[in-house]
């Protein structure tokens, strides 16, 4: 059982809102939990700092920043006549917290890659976990996530198209990056929200603002997000993960953290039993990471050691990206190009040099939608009433073709 402090608040000073409050013990305690705390040591952005050198804000930072936001936008519905009871505001309040909590180290680059599960999956068994340990106090927050809480405007905030996450995320990941496209006026748009049969909805004024937001976010993705050299950087850490796999499964590889030698050796998520599994990925983090592959550079594998050693050392892959999938006789030729002049097998040069596709998506109507309701009461999806957008354009996948390679090679 979790101990509860009576009484007892906490103010912390966030570099972007100041002086944020704790409002409740129990979101005290959550906050003071190993498997809170762990996320300190995550990298929000992942590889980004090799871009970016600012990007280096933790899951945490992002977590407390998305509970405050969640404190203003719960007392603006309020103030609109919204009864939202204390119970339902401190639960929302936690899911909010607790929704990033599946993340593992270096986030999304290594998603599915230590643990078969992706990290809303994870989310969701953990905060299941912390539910019993908290003997049942988070049961509404588990269900506001989930989505199955009958007040569906809750989980829109947690989890939606215009959700407390995208508000923080956008204005810290820009702040820490300095790049000033991302900026948003998430002030604004939290004095415009509202709720319209029990859907989260946006007053008419506030179209300009869920504009900005949406630009904002589609530049994100290009100028940050899916940086090209950020790809490239990620998809040597990611090799690097699949090569520790295969050696670790022919018990041919020594691992400094003991959780991640374990995890690097199953394939399957019920080879484990759930609650060992959830212990040793709650042991993770990007030291444990870093430490590997400080020590991996050294490896007898040629292919493990290059690719430790040119990612430590920010000598990345040449990163090629494009409109337009790449041509089968070029990948060929980078391939065997690879054979010849870096000794890599088929295998290896097929696996390393592959073709891959990314995708940004500014707004998907299909999972959610931004409501806009107008003074007559009217409510409408922000695509059907945005004067100034191309929201046929925004609505869609921005994809794009990638392919990464060594600097090293040379093509006749």
């Amino acid at each position: 059982m979790i101990s509860r402090r009576i009484n007892k608040r906490k103010i912390i000073n966030d570099p972007l809102y100041g002086l944020i409050s704790i409002p409740t013990d129990l979101i005290y305690d959550l906050i003071a939990h190993p498997w809170f705390q762990r996320l300190s040591r995550i990298r929000q952005l992942g590889m980004t700092y090799l871009v970016y050198p600012g990007a280096l804000h933790s899951r945490l930072s992002h977590a407390l920043g998305a509970m405050h936001l969640m404190q203003q936008a719960l007392s603006v519905l309020q103030s609109k006549g919204v009864t939202i009871s204390p119970h339902e505001a401190e639960a929302t309040t936690a899911a909010i917290l607790l929704h990033d909590i599946g993340h593992g180290p270096f986030s999304h680059t290594l998603e599915g890659l230590l643990v078969p599960l992706d990290h809303e999956q994870l989310t969701a068994l953990l905060m299941e976990a912390l539910n019993r340990q908290f003997e049942g106090r988070l049961e509404l927050a588990v269900q506001i996530f989930n989505g199955t809480y009958p007040r569906p405007f809750l989980h829109q905030l947690v989890s939606g198209q215009l959700d407390i996450d995208r508000l923080d995320y956008l204005t810290r990941d820009s702040f820490f990056t300095g790049v000033a496209e991302g900026v948003i006026g998430y002030d604004r748009i939290i004095k415009m929200l509202g709720v319209h049969n029990e859907q989260l909805v946006v007053e008419e004024k506030g179209i300009y603002s869920i504009e900005k937001f949406l630009v904002s976010r589609r530049l994100m993705y290009w100028q940050v997000y899916l940086h090209k050299t950020v790809l490239a950087a990620d998809h040597m850490l990611a090799h690097i993960i699949r090569r520790a796999h295969m050696l670790a499964a022919r018990n041919d590889l020594t691992v400094p953290s003991e959780p991640l030698s374990i995890l690097l050796k199953i394939a399957e998520p019920n080879q484990l039993p759930k609650a060992q599994l959830l212990h040793l990925f709650t042991q993770l983090d990007d030291h444990d990471i870093m430490m590997a592959i400080k020590q991996w550079q050294h490896h007898p594998d040629p292919l493990l050691a290059l690719l430790c050693r040119d990612l430590l050392e920010r000598r990345l892959f040449r990163i090629e990206l494009q409109r337009k999938p790449f041509d089968r006789v070029y990948i060929e030729r980078l391939r065997q190009a690879a054979c010849m002049q870096l000794s890599w097998s088929s295998t290896e040069a097929a696996e390393l040099i592959k073709p891959t596709q990314t995708a940004g998506h500014a707004y998907n109507p299909l999972s959610d939608h931004i409501r806009i309701r107008f003074r007559d009461g009217r409510v409408f999806d922000v695509a059907e009433v945005s004067e100034l957008l191309n929201m046929a354009v925004l609505r869609e996948p921005d994809v794009k073709h990638y392919l990464c390679y060594p600097r090293a090679l040379q093509l006749d």
